[in-house]
């Protein structure tokens, strides 16, 4: 029997893949690929009302992105479930397992974009499918943008409700024991062209 605990990890894988997917979607006219070393998607969920944080570890991906060419602009992420780390072996692996992400059936959580278009506070808003164990919906993501030398870096965070994508099977899908609601923090960094 698993401990109500591993629930904090469902609720970060979700996401992980939706905040990695999400920052994803604006990127430099040439397509450049995503530096995951230098990128991070986290999640924070509640775990019976504790905020719950969790790190995504392997993502791969691309971004095309000119601010000066928008309908261009292009990206796709994928991240790997299985590398949700909330700091103990034990719950990756129970979030890794199928009342949570079911990674050996659904290993990534992919995000690719539709469209960018401007945004508030000079940033851009990022529209797109995320799929997460199968399920997909489509997303808006406020996404902050900066060049930093010759990579680029979009900041964002992308709520999103687990339930929705099925993250946290039978007694894990009591939102009393694990919220539904997640916020996916990400850091994405292109590699340098």
């Amino acid at each position: 029997m698993f401990s109500k605990q591993p629930i904090r990890s469902l609720a970060l894988s979700l996401g992980l893949v939706l905040g990695s997917a999400a920052f994803a979607t604006g990127a430099q006219a040439v397509q450049a690929g995503i530096d995951s070393a230098k990128s991070s998607v986290t999640a924070t969920f509640k775990q019976m009302n504790v905020p719950v944080d969790g790190k995504f570890g392997k993502m791969t991906g691309s971004i095309a992105f000119d601010p000066a060419n928008l309908p261009a602009a292009k990206a796709q992420l994928d991240v790997d479930v299985a590398s949700f780390d909330l700091g103990s072996p034990e719950y990756n692996d129970q979030v890794a397992g199928k009342d949570w992400f079911d990674a050996k059936e659904f290993p990534r959580a992919t995000f690719v974009s539709n469209s960018i278009k401007p945004g508030a506070n000079g940033g851009y808003t990022a529209s797109g499918t995320l799929t997460i164990r199968g399920k997909s919906a489509n997303v808006v993501i406020p996404v902050q943008y900066k060049k930093d030398g010759a990579s680029q870096v979009f900041d964002g965070v992308l709520p999103i409700k687990r339930l929705q994508y099925g993250i946290g099977q039978g007694e894990w899908s009591d939102t009393s024991l694990v919220a539904d609601d997640i916020q996916l923090k990400f850091h994405i960094v292109t590699g340098g062209q």
